[in-house]
């Protein structure tokens, strides 16, 4: 048998693709690379970059992109097959990494490489990567006696096996709940796009009426805008307990003990490599220098945040009582109640505004404004190999070049891991003197196009799709031909949401809004007084929002400092204790968020998801230097490519921002564009 993924492929090879070729391919290329590794440790009496490192890399990038492949696919196309096939070759990968990280003879050949005289004259972005090689060396093991190595290596192999249960449960749990409704009566208030989709599920499913799902196309809707109270407490509670011990799939898909073994297997790991916690490990590759330090950080926004959150809330609750005759707010209306009030007072709902989004005005004003900010522009592909209708492929060019390619998923559908990302599809790398271009995945879960009608996107959709799109351009636009630390690679976790936050300040500015808007109908540009209303409204509820994500980042940098202590309950008890610290919105005791946390426990966000406070720091003092020299000035736009987006991982990030705003960031940018005072 033919397996496509054997050979090099300047695209993948979707078209090709059965799930039959991952555990070969991945057991061939694997040992490819040992062989390899080997070959050139035997041969190799004074290593060099050329001598060894090239070649390794060169291995290494082959598997690298079928790999890609197969992990994209798990996540966007998963079945009984692929998910079998993926989680065999999961095993292979995690237990080859562990061996790599652990060959002695490889570390002390990079460390020879270190100390030698012309060191110094690599490349920075070869010295960046064999620095960043030797620290993961250690964080891997290499120092540790034979009988702790294997231990090690057999806690990663079990962590990887476990966070693919964490992702698979979830998404089982998710699939498993639907709710049938034939009573048009009770979808009252949501508008016609939303029982339209509703509609659509039920198609899918062969079934009359509508079909309310755990899909966010179908939960945000009712959950904002159902008049019927009991359909959004039904929704609410299918929603915040699943994968866990109760909630309609009671027990089925639970991922309390999945939590406590990851936990378990993270601390056992850091006390192995002479850590306290799996906390201060994961910051042993980020900017922030202790877990001290970013609770620090955290509360001190949350000192800030917390005053106003709770004056919003007072004000909600007095609205849903006095308007609403909701006398005893509870979770499931708090959304339902918030956009009543929006419009009450800022009369613009994010119904009103979806018409001027339609999907592929988006999509061009997205592209016109990465063209001005940063000299390049977009031209899709038509013919290509691809694994969903839904897929499209955009060339990025640069002075008629193309320079990089992105494949664009972003509708919801059956077997899609729920949320949005971005991921590696090709790096920037250059090897034997052939450049391989970068390519990316950005990944959503929008409402698709309905009856030949293109999707509407809400404007907290056209931010999250501006979100995923300047990752991309991170990846992209980078100018680094070493792949450890071109692109996204090789940066700080804590740092790498700084260019994708800094992109959704555009979808805020008029002179971007009159571009990125267009009415679905007549094509018209979002009418100044919807334009002054929306903006008016930017930071509504805004101190509420903030606390919501400090309660998600406290919990985790609290979790993961622990030594001890992971069963289901202490996991409770630290969110019910973060919560009591900074939470307004009360949660109800059956509310296990944890269980669907896939951020820390499945995404690598692990003692890092405070990173997303960190970066927007970052991306709004960076901002503010376009608030300075105008929200387009190429100039402007030509620095932050040049410093903060062509350079990767080759240079810390704090040095990189210093670079480009002159000086250490500011919290004022962050404040003052979420309507928080100092």
């Amino acid at each position: 048998m033919t397996n496509p993924l054997l050979e090099h492929h300047e695209l993948p090879p979707f078209a090709q693709f059965k799930a039959e070729h991952v555990v070969p391919a991945v057991e061939t290329l694997l040992q490819r690379n040992r062989d390899c590794i080997e070959g050139l440790l035997a041969e190799v009496t004074d290593p060099t970059w050329a001598s060894l490192v090239e070649p390794i890399n060169r291995s290494h990038e082959n598997f690298d992109n079928a790999w890609s492949v197969f992990g994209h696919l798990n996540s966007v196309k998963d079945s009984p097959e692929l998910r079998d096939a993926y989680n065999q070759a999961l095993n292979m990968l995690t237990e080859y990494n562990s061996w790599i990280g652990q060959h002695r003879g490889l570390f002390e050949a990079y460390q020879a490489i270190a100390k030698r005289s012309d060191f110094k004259q690599l490349s920075r972005a070869q010295q960046a990567s064999i620095e960043n090689s030797l620290r993961d060396f250690r964080l891997a093991g290499v120092d540790l006696n034979d009988a702790d190595k294997k231990t090690f290596a057999g806690l990663q192999t079990e962590l990887a096996q476990l966070s693919q249960k964490f992702s698979e449960q979830l998404l089982d749990a998710t699939q498993a709940w639907s709710l049938h409704i034939t009573d048009k009566n009770r979808l009252a208030g949501l508008p016609e796009s939303a029982r339209a989709t509703l509609r659509q599920y039920a198609e899918q499913k062969d079934k009359d009426g509508w079909l309310v799902t755990l899909e966010m196309p179908a939960v945000i809707p009712v959950m904002t805008y159902a008049d019927d109270r009991e359909l959004r407490r039904e929704t609410y509670f299918a929603n915040v307990t699943r994968a866990s011990e109760l909630g309609p799939q009671a027990g089925q898909f639970d991922n309390g003990p999945v939590m406590t073994a990851i936990l378990e297997k993270r601390q056992a790991a850091a006390k192995l490599l002479g850590f306290d916690s799996h906390a201060d490990v994961s910051l042993a590759t980020k900017m922030a220098d202790s877990p001290a330090g970013v609770l620090a950080f955290l509360r001190d926004l949350a000192e800030k945040a917390v005053p106003p959150a709770k004056r919003e809330f007072d004000e909600l609750k007095a609205f849903a009582r006095d308007e609403l005759g909701l006398d005893d707010l509870q979770p499931w209306d708090v959304s339902y109640a918030s956009e009543k009030l929006k419009e009450q007072q800022y009369s613009v709902s994010q119904e009103e505004l979806k018409p001027y989004f339609p999907v592929p005005r988006v999509i061009d004003g997205l592209f016109e404004t990465a063209s001005r900010l940063f000299g390049v522009r977009f031209e899709r592909v038509d013919d290509f190999e691809t694994y969903h209708p839904d897929v499209q492929l955009y060339n990025v060019l640069e002075d008629g070049t193309v320079i990089a390619r992105v494949f664009m998923d972003i509708y919801a559908r059956e077997g899609k891991r729920g949320g949005a990302w971005m991921d590696e599809c090709r790096r920037r790398v250059e090897l034997a003197g052939e450049l391989q271009k970068p390519v990316a995945y950005l990944t959503c879960n929008f409402t698709p196009p309905v009856g030949g009608k293109p999707s509407l996107l809400t404007h907290d959709e056209v931010t999250t799709l501006f979100h995923e799109f300047g990752h991309s351009l991170h990846h992209m636009l980078t100018r680094v031909n070493v792949a450890e630390v071109s692109g996204i690679n090789g940066v700080a976790w804590d740092a790498v949401e700084l260019p994708s936050q800094f992109l959704e300040n555009w979808c805020w500015e008029p002179e971007a809004l009159a571009f990125i808007s267009g009415h679905v109908d007549s094509g018209e540009p979002l009418p100044r007084t919807l334009l002054d209303k929306m903006l008016a409204a930017k930071n509504f509820h805004s101190a509420m929002g903030t606390v919501r994500q400090l309660e998600f980042a406290l919990f985790d940098m609290e979790l993961h400092r622990r030594t001890n202590g992971f069963s289901a309950s202490d996991i409770q008890g630290v969110l019910d204790s973060v919560r009591a610290e900074v939470s307004v919105t009360k949660a109800i005791p059956e509310n296990r968020f944890q269980n669907g946390f896939g951020h820390i426990f499945a995404g690598g966000y692990s003692a890092g998801y405070y990173s997303y406070k960190w970066a927007e720091v970052l991306s709004a003092d960076a901002f503010s230097r376009f608030e300075e020299e105008g929200v387009f000035n190429a100039d402007t736009g030509r620095a932050f490519r040049d410093i903060i987006l062509a350079n990767g991982g080759t240079e810390p990030a704090g040095e990189l921002f210093r670079q480009f705003r002159g000086r250490e960031p500011s919290v004022d940018a962050l404040l003052r564009h979420s309507g928080i005072a100092a």
